[in-house]
């Protein structure tokens, strides 16, 4: 029997068949052929499993991959990879206008790892309720910025309903996955584009302006306009897998047209004489707050990427 994992909760996982959802587990040598992802299997992959005698199922085989999106795992062993979602046909991150404030070094590192597996990416920005007088221009700043770059930006909030329309018939008929920072409201965006999903939200802690974690499991949930959202735990920070310092540059849409016309084929774009991104960003051609980005990622990776931005 094939089907789809729909759920996971690290020892068992929910797969969507032809006829029915089944609870399965995997088979132990998953966890043991020298894999460097903390998780075999994740939501999205097409699996085929064996049925037990008890109705739950065995998952016997993991179908390819045609995409992932990735992050480098917690506890900062170098090279582990945690793979959030296969096989999407589209990625979002979610930043807030405050309560957590929006953070574009997590934004740019989504965005590497989507560009790295050509995954179409997007931005939302949600509790737009929440902007005043001085996150205004911020957030026309960060908007018109990755507007620029052709990724498309959504406004919501879930208070006033502003952009769920729009968030809904862009998630239509596909499946899509959202992250970002605990506290920015996926839960509750997922909860205004399909109220059956019900899912469970907390508040951003007073002390820390961070978000609490309140979704521990990774599923894929079913809308009722014929498309799938992946909701996600929260992400304290996201570690880049499988980058590298002269790949870094492609990753970064506003630069790779143009990497040709530096001095030297091995330009790290950093501190080399002749540097055409430089110039670029001298002449206001490329967003400055996007090039001192790339600088933070490049050093975190030559540091092994300890410096993970959060």
């Amino acid at each position: 029997m094939e089907g789809v994992v729909i759920r996971s909760t690290g020892s068992w996982y929910q797969v969507r068949t032809a006829t029915g959802i089944v609870s399965c587990t995997i088979r132990g040598k998953f966890r043991l052929d020298g894999r460097v992802a903390t998780n075999p299997v994740v939501i999205g992959d097409h699996v085929t499993l064996s049925m037990n005698e008890d109705g739950t199922g065995l998952i016997t085989d993991i179908g390819e991959r045609h995409n992932k999106l990735t992050r480098r795992a917690a506890g900062r062993r170098v090279g582990r990879e945690h793979v959030i979602v296969a096989n999407v046909d589209a990625a979002w991150v979610v930043q807030s206008v405050q309560e957590p404030k929006f953070n574009g070094g997590l934004v740019d590192r989504f965005l590497v790892m989507a560009e790295a597996w050509e995954i179409p990416a997007g931005i939302i920005i949600n509790k737009a309720d929440l902007i005043d007088e001085r996150s205004e221009d911020a957030m026309d700043f960060w908007s018109e910025t990755y507007r620029d770059l052709g990724y498309p930006v959504l406004f919501t909030s879930t208070r006033t309903g502003v952009g769920i329309p729009e968030l809904r018939d862009q998630l239509a008929n596909h499946i899509h996955v959202i992250v970002g920072p605990s506290g920015v409201g996926k839960s509750s965006l997922i909860n205004a584009l399909e109220p059956l999903a019900d899912l469970r939200t907390g508040e951003v802690s007073e002390r820390t302006r961070k978000g609490k974690h309140t979704t521990t499991f990774a599923e894929l949930i079913p809308l009722g306009n014929g498309g799938y959202v992946a909701d996600t735990p929260g992400l304290r920070e996201y570690g880049l897998v499988d980058i590298g310092p002269a790949e870094l540059s492609h990753r970064f849409v506003e630069m790779r047209e143009n990497l040709h016309e530096c001095r030297y084929p091995d330009c790290t774009h950093d501190h080399e004489p002749g540097c055409r991104i430089k110039e670029m960003v001298e002449a206001g051609e490329i967003v400055e707050e996007r090039y001192e980005s790339y600088l933070n990622i490049l050093h975190s990776i030559h540091m092994g990427d300890k410096d993970v931005g959060r």
